[in-house]
């Protein structure tokens, strides 16, 4: 849905880090693999990638939650290997860039390491705990826990039983 906006930059709130790297391209040709300029832009959960600054439709996105990015020398084996770096994720494709340096590479890494922390941190186990607590705390959870199923057997032992009757007959009373 966010391809189709009229905009070089998706959501300019959200955008962590922008600028120029060079892509790797998927399809290998007769040469091997080429490099290409793109304009990348990393928001909250994806990664864009434009032809250019200008361009309004990028020509690829993907969700970063899932991948890993780290450096990633053995790219490249000319003077700019130290520039770069590589998000995989297991059964999805690899993507692998060059930065302008290797500083500006190591930027890149720490950038969605950080976005990636952020996203597993979301989901943390203990959370779906400490609102169940929060919860308990406010409801007396000790007569929630056993009157919602036990009070009516407690109580009124034949309704269950017997299954028609709803009023409790008194006695001495007709």
């Amino acid at each position: 849905l966010e391809e189709n906006r009229p905009k070089p930059v998706p959501d300019t709130g959200n955008i962590l880090k922008q600028g120029y790297l060079e892509k790797r391209s998927q399809d290998h040709g007769f040469f091997g693999s080429e490099w290409h300029k793109r304009w990348c832009v990393l928001n909250r959960k994806t990664f864009y990638y434009y032809a250019n600054e200008k361009s309004k439709q990028p020509k690829g996105t993907f969700s970063i939650e899932h991948y890993s990015a780290r450096l990633a020398s053995h790219l490249r084996k000319d003077s700019r290997k130290k520039c770069c770096f590589e998000l995989t994720c297991p059964g999805k494709r690899t993507y692998e860039f060059t930065a302008p340096s290797p500083a500006e590479a190591e930027d890149w890494v720490d950038q969605i390491q950080f976005l990636l922390k952020d996203l597993s941190s979301l989901t943390i186990p203990c959370e779906e705990e400490e609102e169940e607590e929060l919860y308990n705390d406010v409801g007396s959870s000790d007569s929630m826990d056993t009157s919602h199923n036990t009070t009516l057997n407690q109580d009124e032992p034949n309704v269950e039983a017997e299954g028609e009757d709803i009023y409790e007959v008194l006695p001495g009373k007709k």
